[in-house]
């Protein structure tokens, strides 16, 4: 029998709802996502999608539930685990978040120099996620030389450098035209097969459709649908 751990979902929330005053951000959220798992979160703005990242994030927590993580809740994290935490969850937003003085390599290179990891083993996974996302050739630009589909490839080799257990991605494709979009989704797919549990947040239903990973819609804070067939409805 495998060890408990491994039965565990990477991501589950039990009945999870999050009030700022009387207004429900999220309200009785259950749902489950297994290791190496592609979901997107769909719904309209306002919808409850970012709510859910930041709470994985532990940057908010429940007012009532459990967010768990390997089945740990991480409600009871102390302060001091909680950086420690973080790093095994990659991030990407829509508005990129590079430094512009520092090149591709650079930022790429900043996951490692944050964690203490300078060594040449860990030089040579930089240039490998360079490589995954074709941006070796551009290692050496800025931010403000590149495209935003260059952009967003350098903050997904950002995050495979720090070999995350979770992919947490808001909207990372609302600033790109629809090519470079489903290039992006694709890459992210790819996190999933060696086991990354992925989590996008989008409304644009032509990739939704297109990919056919689970969907998860929201509406009002509340889920509406968990379809495996990978289709976007207007619920």
């Amino acid at each position: 029998m495998p060890p408990k751990s491994l039965l565990l979902p990477m991501i589950k929330f039990e009945e999870v709802t999050k009030k700022y005053g009387s207004a429900n951000a999220v309200e009785d959220i259950s749902f489950e996502a297994k290791e190496g798992e592609f979901i997107f979160l769909t719904g309209h703005s306002g919808a409850g999608k970012t709510t859910l990242i930041r709470l994985l994030l532990r940057e908010i927590t429940p007012t009532s539930g459990k967010v768990l993580i390997e089945g740990r809740d991480i409600k009871d994290l102390k302060s001091e685990e909680i950086p420690f935490y973080r790093r095994k969850i990659g991030v990407i937003f829509q508005d990129f978040k590079l430094l512009p003085d520092r090149t591709v390599y650079e930022n790429v290179k900043l996951a490692t120099e944050i964690d203490g990891r300078t060594t040449p083993k860990e030089e040579k996974k930089i240039e490998e996620a360079l490589e995954k996302v074709n941006m070796s050739s551009r290692a050496n630009l800025f931010p403000r030389q590149l495209s935003g589909g260059e952009i967003q490839r350098t903050v997904i080799a950002r995050v495979l450098v720090q070999e995350p257990k979770i992919i947490l991605a808001d909207e990372p494709t609302g600033n790109l035209d629809p090519e470079t979009g489903r290039q992006i989704v694709d890459l992210l797919g790819q996190a999933g097969k060696v086991g990354v549990t992925v989590l996008m947040a989008t409304h644009n239903a032509d990739i939704v459709n297109a990919l056919k990973h689970r969907v998860v819609n929201l509406k009002n804070g509340k889920i509406t649908r968990d379809d495996k067939s990978g289709k976007y409805k207007n619920d």
